[in-house]
C-alpha cells in the first residue's frame, strides 16, 4: 500500500482505486475495502464527498447559503456515508473474540432478533429487517459472545446491499470463523425502495440460507424456522 506509483494521485479516491486494481481486487458496492485505505485518508475521502455531494446539491437547485436547513447538509451526509450506514465499507471488520467449545456443546443455538439497518445498491434507501441465526456447533467449533453476532450483521449489512447477497456474505463469513455443523440465516425486510418510491407498496422481502446439518436435515430446518418464528 505504500508504493510511491500508487501514492501520487491527488484525490484520495484516486489513491484508493489504484491500489485495488493493483492487487485485481473487485470494489463493488457491498465489498469492504477498509485494507486499501490508510487511516489519514478517511479525513481525505470525506472531504472529497462532501465536494461532490455540495455538488450534487447546487446541481439540484438548492440555495444552500441561504436555505438554513441545507447549510452543511453535504458534510454531514459524507460523514454519515463513510462512518454510519456505509461503515462496513471503509472500516475494518469488529474484533470477534473466539473461544473454544470447552463443553462440547452440539445443540441448536438461535441468535436473534436481531435489527439489522442497511441501504439498497440500486437506490440508496433505507432496508430495515429482522435477522435470525441458527447455530449448530460442534465440538470443535468456535464459539463467540453473544454481542458480537448484532457487531457482524451490522458490518455486513452497513453498505449498499441487496437482501439475497447480504445473508450469503453474511452466512461466509459466519461459517469460516465458526466451523459449526450446521448454520442457518433468515432475514425478512422492508424495502424503501418499493414503499417510497416506485409501486409505494408495503412490499416485505424474507429470504434464508441453509448450510450443513441445515440443509440436508429436515427436522433440524423445521426446528429453527419454527422457533425463530416464534420470537
Amino acid at each position: 500500500m505504500n508504493d510511491p506509483k500508487l501514492n501520487n494521485a491527488t484525490l484520495a479516491s484516486e489513491r484508493i482505486h489504484a491500489r485495488l486494481a493493483a492487487a485485481g481486487r473487485r470494489f463493488h458496492a457491498n465489498d469492504n475495502i477498509a485494507e486499501f485505505i490508510e487511516k489519514e485518508e478517511l479525513k481525505d475521502l470525506e472531504d472529497e464527498v462532501t465536494a461532490q455531494l455540495q455538488g450534487l446539491l447546487e446541481t439540484l437547485v438548492i440555495d444552500t447559503k441561504n436555505d438554513h436547513n441545507t447549510r452543511g447538509t453535504a458534510r454531514r451526509v459524507a460523514r454519515m456515508f463513510l462512518h454510519e450506514v456505509f461503515r462496513g465499507r471503509y472500516h475494518p471488520m469488529p474484533a470477534v473474540t473466539e473461544f473454544p467449545n470447552a463443553e462440547k456443546l452440539n445443540e441448536l443455538m438461535i441468535i436473534g432478533p436481531i435489527t439489522v439497518r442497511s441501504a439498497c445498491s440500486h437506490h440508496l434507501v433505507p432496508i430495515l429487517g429482522r435477522l435470525f441465526i441458527g447455530v449448530l456447533p460442534n465440538e470443535h467449533s468456535n464459539l463467540v459472545g453473544l454481542s458480537k453476532y448484532s457487531r457482524v450483521a451490522d458490518w455486513i449489512m452497513s453498505r449498499p446491499q441487496i437482501q439475497e447477497e447480504a445473508v450469503m456474505q453474511l452466512a461466509d463469513l459466519l461459517e469460516a470463523r465458526l466451523k459449526p455443523d450446521g448454520l442457518a440465516i433468515v432475514l425478512e425486510a422492508d424495502h424503501y425502495c418499493t414503499q417510497w418510491r416506485g409501486v409505494k407498496d408495503e412490499a416485505h422481502m424474507t429470504n434464508s440460507v441453509m448450510r450443513g446439518q441445515f440443509l440436508v436435515n429436515p427436522e433440524l430446518r423445521r426446528e429453527f424456522l419454527q422457533l425463530a418464528c416464534r420470537k
